[in-house]
């Protein structure tokens, strides 16, 4: 056995890492996928196209790596979260676009569960808040909105999934119906005491048990997949939701351990141990893993739109031609010129969760150039990081010694330079940025033998670059405040009159 084949589904495209036993990437693939923005505030996506997308790249870096199946250990699979799919279980085909994580659509759905004093049982028993994020709302509106939906369903024939069960039950050919328990801890349908589907949640926002997976460990064999696929069966034995599996792949399997992702959200995760801690600050407890008959959970706030917002600024306003533009035109600046972008695009995450929040620029004069804008824009997302960074640290009773850093945009010196100065704490970016697909290879990997234990899988992890503050305190404070000012101003903007 020579890789562990990690499959790492995401928001914008579909990747497939093949890694040796010393964390080596020995092939990357990946492929972009068409995004659906209907109305205002709705996104979604051909989760058909998903399927194949991911197929192809899995079935290209085999090839290029020049592998045969059976020199692959086990496929380890991570995935965008609370992303919608209901399909026909006869048909194999969804019934509906899949309902993308940042969609809007089901606001005033949770604003009437709030509104009626529903909410607070269900983040009671499920550690998440009520909002349009989670799944449970979309599976709702699929069945309300798609005709016979409701009818195929109470009659056993649809199936609905996260992403992870989508492809998992087109791996394994129709045969496997199962999620693992970091992916079910995010739909809004899970007791976090129980690590069941909770049977008054399913009751209250009328969804039938018979769609839902089974839930499952984090390391094991779920299933081989469909020897049509790659010529021989390979079993799959790690699935963990995207923010999850990075922390994994970050090595922070200890209480009080934290990392950020930059993706196209931004997600911080504090590992917490093995007991819940209920969130005053509007933050969400959910499962960070359960492996060894053992149960990890996490503090997690989440920021909606981060590379998202790099993403605007080269296809929607066309000042770069590429993202990794960015960092070169901000430099061109030595700051933002009082100029601050509030990247509420889809609303705002943790600690505010303002479903109308829209963004905002402030601060623009005729000397705003766009340089000023590319600064503005990533000064934003570490903004926003801070802010979920003070929160983690009320609840935990902890302050972080360190924050490490992954995702795509954390290659970007300017701005995890600038995470250090507004945290005031040292940011540290491993050497594998990609920690997503590599948690996800080390739980399948630990599930085969493929790696012995933790230890060994620790010592693979290791440091690319320390950024530490260089400004002080009260520059950061100063920062910070002129910052919550800009927030306050992008609030509630498009609730309805």
């Amino acid at each position: 056995m020579k890789a562990i084949l990690a499959l790492d589904q995401g928001t914008t495209s579909s990747r497939a890492v093949l890694y040796s036993h010393d964390g080596t990437v020995l092939g990357v693939s990946q492929k972009e996928f068409q995004q659906f923005f209907p109305e205002s505030g709705w996104v979604e996506h051909d989760a058909v196209e998903i399927w194949n997308t991911q197929l192809d790249v899995a079935r290209q870096v085999i090839s290029k790596c020049g592998l045969t199946p059976s020199q692959i250990a086990a496929i380890g699979i991570t995935n965008q979260r609370e992303t919608t799919v209901v399909w026909n279980r006869k048909s194999g085909q969804p019934i509906h676009r899949a309902i993308v994580w940042q969609d809007r659509r089901t606001a005033p759905y949770c604003d009437e569960l709030k509104r009626t004093g529903q909410a607070d049982v269900i983040t009671q028993k499920t550690g998440l808040v009520v909002d349009p994020y989670f799944s449970g709302t979309k599976i709702r509106w699929i069945l309300d909105h798609v005709p016979q939906a409701r009818e195929l369903a109470n009659q056993g024939e649809l199936a609905f999934g996260t992403i992870d069960s989508w492809l998992l039950w087109n791996l394994t050919g129709g045969a496997v119906h199962q999620t693992d328990i970091s992916n079910a801890s995010r739909t809004l349908l899970m007791n976090l005491a129980t690590s069941e589907w909770d049977p008054e949640i399913l009751q209250l926002l009328d969804i039938p048990t018979s769609i839902l997976p089974s839930i499952r460990t984090s390391s094991e064999i779920f299933g081989e997949s469909h020897v049509a696929l790659f010529g021989e069966p390979i079993p799959i034995a790690g699935i963990a939701g995207d923010q999850q599996a990075a922390l994994f792949g970050q090595n922070c399997t200890q209480a009080g351990m934290a990392k950020n992702t930059f993706g196209t959200g931004c997600f911080m995760l504090m590992n917490i141990g093995e007991t819940p801690i209920a969130s005053k600050q509007k933050l969400l407890t959910s499962v960070a893993w359960r492996r060894n008959e053992r149960t990890s959970y996490v503090l997690e706030g989440s920021v909606f739109i981060a590379g998202a917002a790099v993403q605007w600024l080269r296809d929607g306003l066309g000042i770069i031609k590429t993202a990794a533009e960015v960092e070169t035109l901000a430099r061109e600046v030595p700051d933002s010129d009082g100029v601050y972008l509030v990247p509420a695009f889809a609303g705002l995450g943790a600690p505010y969760w303002d479903a109308y929040a829209r963004g905002t620029i402030v601060g623009i004069t005729r000397g705003t150039t766009a340089a000023h804008l590319a600064r503005a824009a990533l000064e934003g997302i570490a903004f926003q990081v801070a802010d979920v960074l003070t929160a983690m640290q009320k609840d935990s009773n902890r302050t972080i010694t360190e924050l490490r850093v992954d995702g795509g945009a954390a290659a970007n010196d300017l701005l995890m330079q600038f995470q250090a100065d507004i945290l005031q704490c040292p940011v540290i970016r491993p050497k594998i940025i990609e920690t997503t697909s590599l948690g996800a290879a080390f739980l399948a990997g630990l599930a085969v033998g493929f790696w012995k234990d933790d230890s060994e899988i620790q010592s693979i992890w290791q440091t690319d670059r320390r950024f530490e503050p260089s400004i002080k305190p009260q520059e950061a404070n100063s920062r910070r405040e002129r910052w919550a000012d800009a927030l306050s101003r992008s609030r509630d903007w498009d609730r309805p009159k």
